[in-house]
């Protein structure tokens, strides 16, 4: 059985796609981690995104799809309209379940379900956004052993999100945009 790569999913919501831009041409080409990015929009959207990313990452960017298992050095985007869950066989599974938090994708679904099927392998990083998407998840990331990580308010287009997550889950870190390319590149052994 091979090992799984250390996962790091990142879920944000309004203001949530800066802070990406920012990030991604720093992360290192060598980056020993797969990426899940969870962000809400509309499906119109869709191809947009995934260019947008490609062009500022030196990983490549795809969209997630059914039953496709994880691998170290690539960036999924969760589809629009489409819960994206990580099963214990390190594969993702697409679902189109209710909406949760009025969301779908929703950042908590991904979160919980990353924090089971990878425990302490994973870190989850929560940015900007107007709901309390992702709150419920970090706090499954933390009681598996998984590191959190958000955006500090401060920095972010709209902080409610963030603030929340402070407020009401154990928070490993909390990082400006600009800190978290190199924060990641430190916790995926590069």
């Amino acid at each position: 059985m091979t090992t799984a790569p250390y996962l790091i999913v990142i879920g944000g919501s309004a203001g949530g796609l800066q802070p990406i831009l920012t990030l991604l041409p720093g992360l290192a080409a060598s980056l020993h981690a797969a990426i899940i990015i969870v962000l809400h929009r509309q499906s119109h959207y869709e191809s947009v995104l995934t260019e947008l990313l490609s062009a500022k990452s030196p990983l490549p960017v795809k969209e997630a799809a059914e039953k496709e298992p994880l691998q170290q050095g690539v960036i999924y985007i969760v589809p629009a309209d489409y819960h994206l869950l990580i099963e214990t066989d390190h594969t993702l599974s697409l679902d189109d379940s209710e909406k949760v938090n009025f969301s779908r994708p929703s950042i908590d679904v991904t979160f919980s379900s990353a924090a089971l099927a990878y425990g302490s392998n994973m870190t989850a990083l929560l940015l900007s956004g107007a709901n309390t998407d992702g709150t419920e998840g970090l706090i499954d990331v933390h009681e598996a052993g998984g590191t959190t990580a958000v955006q500090d308010p401060a920095t972010a287009d709209v902080d409610y999100m963030p603030r929340q997550a402070i407020e009401l889950a154990p928070v490993d870190v909390i990082l400006p945009p600009s800190e978290m390319a190199a924060f990641i590149n430190g916790i995926a052994g590069v």
